[in-house]
C-alpha cells in the first residue's frame, strides 16, 4: 500500500488511515463495550494500514476500549503501526481546561493500553474559545507539556470549522491538522485550507470522504451529508454522478475515496467504520483502478453544490 510522508514530521504512513469514531456506539452510555466492537478494533489494528485514529470520546470511551482490548491481545502494536487518539472535553460539563485535556490523555492511555501517541490532537475545542484554549494553564498548554515530557510526539488539532482550525495552526504549536467532510466529491471548500496547510509543512488528515455515508449509498430521500440533511441540489448533482458512475462501472464508494487520495497535497485519507467485514473492503476500493478518463467525466458536471461546512 502507498505511503506518504506526514508533513514535516518524518513520519511515513499509508494513504488511507482508519477511523474508530463509530466503533462502541452500538450500546447506551454505560454500557460495556460489545463483542462486535472488539471484533472492530481487533480488525483495524491488524490491518495494513498503518494509522488508527481514535479519540478519548468515541462511543464514550468505548472505542478506545475495543481497542485496547486488541492492543493487549496482540501484545502491543504491530511494528510500523501508529496509533493516534485525540484530547476532549468533559462532555458531560463542556470543561475543557488544561487540568481537563491532562485527565484526558490518562483516560486514553489507561484504556488503550499504551504510554505513547506519536500524534496526539486537540478535538473539537467547541466549548471554549480560542484563547481560552491558549492561555496559559489551557488546554493547549497542557498538550504542549505532554510533548516536552516525550509522553506525545507531534501534537495536531482536529475539528470540523476552516477558520477555527485556520487560527490554531497560526500559532505554530501543530504540526498536523484533521480536517473532516470539506473535501470531498461533494464538497471542495477545504481545498485552499489544504494547499496553505502543505505549504506550511502541516500533515493533512483528510477525514470522512464519504461525506457521512451519502457518497457511499448514492442520492436517496431524505439523506444527509455530514450530519445534516442533503439539500435537494445536492441530491440531484449527486444523482448525475450516480450516472457517471454507472457509465463508467466505477463503484460510487471508489470514487469518493480515490477524489481524496489523487490530491497530493493530502498525507492520509481517514475512512470510519464499526465492523469487521469492512475492512477487506476498504482494502478493495483502495486497490481499484479508476480509468482517467472518468474524472474528466466527473469534472464535466461542474462544481458540486456546496450546502455544508462553508466555515
Amino acid at each position: 500500500m502507498k505511503k506518504n510522508t506526514l508533513g514535516n514530521t518524518g513520519l511515513e504512513i499509508t494513504e488511507v488511515s482508519l477511523g474508530t469514531a463509530f466503533v462502541g456506539s452500538d450500546r447506551e452510555r454505560g454500557e460495556p463495550v460489545s463483542e462486535e466492537a472488539i471484533a472492530a478494533g481487533r480488525a483495524i489494528l491488524n490491518s495494513p494500514f498503518t494509522i488508527t485514529d481514535t479519540s478519548n470520546s468515541y462511543g464514550h470511551g468505548r472505542s478506545e476500549i475495543a481497542l485496547g482490548h486488541a492492543v493487549r491481545a496482540n501484545g502491543g502494536l504491530a511494528e510500523g503501526s501508529l496509533l493516534i487518539t485525540k484530547s476532549d472535553r468533559d462532555r458531560d460539563t463542556g470543561v475543557f481546561t488544561g487540568e481537563r485535556a491532562l485527565r484526558s490523555f490518562e483516560e486514553s492511555v489507561q484504556r488503550l493500553g499504551v504510554e505513547y501517541f506519536p500524534i496526539y490532537q486537540l478535538h473539537d475545542p467547541y466549548s471554549i474559545t480560542f484563547e481560552e484554549a491558549m492561555a496559559p494553564g489551557g488546554a493547549v498548554s497542557s498538550l504542549i507539556r505532554l510533548r516536552e515530557e516525550g509522553l506525545v510526539g507531534h501534537l495536531g488539532i482536529a475539528a470540523g470549522s476552516l477558520s477555527l482550525l485556520e487560527r490554531y495552526l497560526n500559532t505554530g504549536v501543530f504540526d498536523v491538522v484533521l480536517t473532516h467532510n470539506r473535501y470531498t466529491l461533494l464538497n471542495r471548500s477545504a481545498e485552499p485550507f489544504i494547499e496553505r496547510a502543505h505549504e506550511r509543512g502541516i500533515g493533512v488528515f483528510n477525514a470522512a470522504p464519504f461525506g457521512g455515508g451519502l457518497l457511499a449509498s448514492g442520492a436517496r430521500e431524505g439523506a444527509s451529508y455530514a450530519y445534516e440533511p442533503a439539500s435537494a441540489e445536492t441530491l440531484a448533482w449527486l444523482e448525475r454522478l450516480d450516472a457517471v458512475c454507472a457509465a463508467w462501472q466505477v463503484d460510487l464508494r471508489a470514487a469518493a475515496l480515490h477524489f481524496s487520495l489523487r490530491n497530493p497535497l493530502i498525507s492520509s485519507t481517514v475512512i470510519g467504520t464499526a465492523r469487521a467485514s469492512r475492512v477487506p473492503e476498504f482494502e478493495a476500493l483502495v486497490e481499484a483502478r479508476i480509468p482517467e478518463g472518468f474524472w474528466d467525466a466527473v469534472a464535466a458536471l461542474g462544481t458540486p453544490p456546496t450546502s455544508f461546512g462553508t466555515d
